[in-house]
């Protein structure tokens, strides 16, 4: 990761990674076939953590405010917990080949319908304004949100859940009928 990060994806090679691993050449072509599935694991690692968190939320929770915040609070702290996995992939998802480009985009659609589906219902249970059209707001929360791995930094003047707080009264306050 830490090489990813100093020397961009094509700065470095599988060699560079072994020797930083302390592992072989073998040891790395037995977990991963090739650099390029590296770099998608790196990415799978984050989007499979936001997207397990949020599938919860839905299974755990019945009103779409309290849904709404528990995935908007996983969906901060993948920021600090991912930090340099979102920093590579971010940098470097330009050099991915189409089998991991699908494979991530399948996963990314499926967080944004969850997404939807929770502003969707908020709004059918009469929770949520209905005058906010669902894919704007659904996208602009993912926006916002995904926008934190530019700027966060752990040692900032906030901490991540403080962050997350500040979030999920910003969507909240844009999203529920009675304040």
């Amino acid at each position: 990761m830490t090489l990813f990060e100093q020397h961009g994806y094509h700065g470095v090679s599988v060699n560079e990674i072994v020797k930083a691993c302390g592992t072989s050449k073998g040891g790395f072509y037995h977990h991963f076939s090739s650099k390029d599935e590296l770099l998608f694991v790196i990415h799978d690692y984050f989007i499979s953590y936001v997207l397990t968190n949020a599938q919860e939320a839905i299974s755990e929770s019945t009103h779409p405010a309290e849904k709404m915040q528990k995935i908007i609070q996983s969906f901060v702290k993948v920021f600090d917990l991912y930090q340099p996995h979102i920093s590579v992939f971010y940098q470097e998802s330009i050099y991915l080949k189409p089998p991991y480009v699908e494979a991530i985009l399948k996963k990314r659609k499926l967080y944004k319908e969850i997404i939807f589906s929770v502003i969707e219902e908020g709004i059918e249970k009469g929770v949520f304004r209905s005058e906010l059209p669902v894919e704007i707001t659904g996208m602009s929360i993912l926006g916002m949100v995904n926008w934190s791995y530019k700027w966060y930094k752990r040692d900032g003047g906030m901490t991540i859940d403080e962050i997350g707080d500040i979030y999920i009264d910003l969507i909240l306050h844009a999203l529920l009928k009675d304040k």
